[in-house]
Order: structure tokens, then C-alpha cells, then sequence
């Protein structure tokens, strides 16, 4: 399967596995799937950072080169910016909206723990249990 991580999902997998439900652990540990990651979510994680929500040791960029090892980079295109603005569902986090839009236009499962982003129609997603 193909998956994209939700940022918290991400950050999680890194510092918090015991976050993750034992579905979600498995499918990330799969090495049958493929794991995507939107850079929408390394601007999120980067102002958690600044925000001293998340600790990126021992400094930025090392904590991102291991990160985003085996992570497939999703786009951010016109074409998802477009469907970002079509989505109708009223989650004001614009963030949120662009990982949605990329899981639809490319046809990944958002793997999250929001219940926002569960069951939205036309893109599938895969809940944190």
C-alpha cells in the first residue's frame, strides 16, 4: 500500500512510537509499502521546533536527514493546491487541507490520528489504532 504520514504521525514514528496503535506500527515497519511525506509536514514539524513543541536533536538538519530516510517526497502542485481549495469540509487548518489534497490527487491513504481527516470522502485513510 501507499501511504502518507500526517505530520504528527511522522514526528511520532521518530519520537513517540509508543503513540502509534499496533496496526499503524506495522504498516509503517512493512517494508512492502511505501511510506510517503509532504514537505507541508517539514514546515509543520520545523515550526513545532521553533515553537519548542519538538525536539529536533542533536540539530535541525540531522534530525531531518534521519527523518525522511525511506520516505517517499510527496508533490506539492498546482494541481493539489487546486483540490486543497475544493475540499469541502470545514477544517480551517490550511496544512491539513494540502495533506488531504495530496492524499486524493495521488492516490495515498493518510495514515492520522485527527478525527477530521477520517472519513472524508474521496480519500482514504487509515486511523492511529
Amino acid at each position: 500500500m501507499k501511504f502518507l504520514l500526517d505530520t504528527h504521525i511522522w514526528i511520532w514514528s521518530m519520537a513517540l512510537p509508543s503513540r502509534l496503535g499496533g496496526r499503524v506500527l506495522r504498516s509503517l515497519r512493512d517494508p512492502g509499502n511505501e511510506l510517503w511525506l509532504s514537505p507541508v509536514s517539514t514546515w509543520e514539524a520545523l515550526l513545532l521546533h521553533g515553537k519548542g513543541r519538538v525536539v529536533m536533536e542533536p540539530d535541525v538538519h540531522s534530525w531531518l536527514t534521519r527523518a525522511l530516510t525511506n520516505l517517499r517526497e510527496a508533490p506539492l502542485t498546482h494541481e493539489i493546491v487546486l483540490a486543497a481549495q475544493g475540499l469541502s469540509f470545514a477544517h480551517r487548518d490550511p496544512a491539513d487541507r494540502f495533506l488531504a489534497a495530496t492524499a486524493k490527487v495521488l492516490g495515498l491513504t493518510l495514515i492520522t490520528a485527527d478525527p477530521r481527516l477520517l472519513g472524508l470522502a474521496d480519500i482514504a485513510s487509515m486511523a492511529n489504532r
